[in-house]
């Protein structure tokens, strides 16, 4: 989970650079993408994956 939306979109640009498929889903309907949180969704397969790349970035 991301706090705004534009760290989700750096979250989201460092994953599809390492050919992670990424899906972006806010967390609250009614809220701006500046006060919203958001999931970073990926597939089940490359979650694995994912967390390494958080893990080597420094996420």
């Amino acid at each position: 989970m991301a706090k705004s939306m534009e760290t989700a979109k750096r979250l989201e640009q460092k994953l599809a650079e390492e050919g992670v498929l990424v899906r972006l889903q806010p967390v609250y309907k009614n809220r701006s993408d500046q006060d919203n949180y958001f999931e970073i969704l990926v597939l089940h397969a490359e979650a694995d994956a994912a967390r390494e790349i958080f893990l080597e970035k420094g996420f």
